[in-house]
């Protein structure tokens, strides 16, 4: 969905589990506003977002998406702040890359990329590899400022200590807008189910399964909002869970539709009040974005709740001297309680020697035969600890234990 360096380390705790420590880096959409071009990029991708009326009525950036009906995904990296590396080829070459639940490809740049996105970042150089096999069919992916294209090709990938033979990858010859020119990553690896993928052959997970490079079908992650220059901010786990990172009994719900890592989500309150889907609702568990998305109609609501305010260009600020008097904001899964204060869903940001408060909520209509989709990202999986079970096609959350 639109995250300095992510440092991806090892340590084994069996035969085949795998720890992929995560840093967390500034986002897309913080190096634009430091750097004090986020209007003028806003203008450039969105120009929507600056018809004032549109703005109080339907927040920007909140494409509606119907799935199902085109190939049109949920992909917005503009806020994604969690990556680490994986190598491909032989001798091995090194990228930085969003491991996301959201999608289900995986891409890095090509030596022959000739955009301008590929010039700042590392590019696949496969007359260099030894175990490169060349496909030559060509793929897409539509991102919200333009399409994403490049060919298939087949390499060894390297995720930590994990050799994963012949996977299917793409390389980018052309990255489209200016996004891809500030983010900090190379590439994608979708940690999606395969039917969400562009690319054609196994995802990188299926192809682990299927080499048995992972003890169990089972993947999970850790995430943190601190920042730290020697101390990971979070972890991957390849093949299973770490029972010191987490407290108290796993909650499990089952997958309902296999594209998404997608539940059912009970409600949503405000205050302990039952404010959103009080009958149900669906929800996507993305690793991929930073925020958490609903609705427009209960998002706006939801801003007024927490007396959040629309700014010119569709974020909504909150006064920071106010945050201990906010409302929580509740969601109910498997019948269990979630509850994060605005300490864990105001985003804070410095702007020069102003500290600024954002609305961690953002307003996405997608629309499924399920009914309108809602997504939980990293405001709120840094609050548990997540498992994604492809053997038994369920997610489980426990209680995160931040460690100082």
């Amino acid at each position: 969905m639109l995250r300095p360096v992510l440092l991806l380390l090892l340590i084994w705790t069996s035969s085949a589990l795998v720890r992929v420590p995560l840093r967390r880096v500034p986002s897309i959409r913080s190096q634009l506003r430091a750097d004090g071009l986020l209007v003028e990029f806003l203008k450039d991708h969105r120009p929507d977002m600056f018809n004032r009326r549109y703005v109080q009525c339907f927040p920007p950036g909140t494409p509606s998406l119907r799935l199902g009906s085109s190939s049109e995904k949920i992909y917005n990296f503009m806020d994604a702040q969690y990556y680490g590396e994986i190598s491909l080829g032989t001798p091995v070459q090194n990228f930085s890359v969003i491991f996301d639940t959201g999608s289900s490809d995986l891409w890095v740049p090509s030596a022959y990329c000739v955009s301008q996105a590929c010039a700042l970042h590392r590019r696949f150089r496969a007359f260099q590899s030894t175990s490169f096999h060349h496909d030559g069919r060509i793929f897409g992916i539509h991102y919200g400022s333009g399409h994403l294209m490049g060919v298939m090709a087949r390499d060894t990938l390297k995720v930590g200590g994990l050799t994963i033979q012949t996977q299917e990858f793409g390389e980018s010859v052309y990255e489209p807008g200016s996004a891809f020119v500030m983010a900090r990553f190379d590439g994608i690896l979708g940690l999606g189910y395969p039917s969400l993928a562009e690319i054609l052959g196994n995802t990188v997970f299926d192809n682990m399964m299927a080499q048995k490079t992972v003890d169990e079908p089972v993947f999970s992650f850790y995430l943190t909002r601190k920042t730290s220059v020697s101390n990971p901010e979070g972890e991957l786990l390849l093949g299973g869970t770490d029972e010191a990172l987490y407290s108290g009994p796993i909650n499990w719900l089952p997958v309902t539709v296999r594209g998404y890592w997608q539940i059912k989500m009970d409600s949503v309150a405000v205050q302990g009040v039952s404010s959103f889907c009080p009958h149900g609702c669906q929800a996507i568990i993305d690793t991929g974005t930073t925020l958490i998305a609903g609705p427009t109609k209960d998002i706006l609501s939801l801003q007024q709740l927490i007396g959040a305010t629309p700014t010119t260009i569709g974020e909504f600020i909150i006064d920071c001297a106010r945050l201990t008097s906010l409302p929580h904001v509740t969601f109910i899964l498997g019948g269990k309680e979630y509850t994060l204060c605005a300490e864990h869903y105001v985003r804070k940001e410095m702007l020069g020697d102003r500290e600024l408060c954002f609305s961690g909520f953002q307003a996405t209509d997608i629309v499924s035969t399920e009914g309108p989709l809602w997504i939980l990202g990293d405001v709120f999986l840094t609050e548990v600890y997540t498992i994604f079970d492809r053997g038994q096609n369920r997610v489980g959350f426990a209680s995160a234990k931040h460690i100082t």
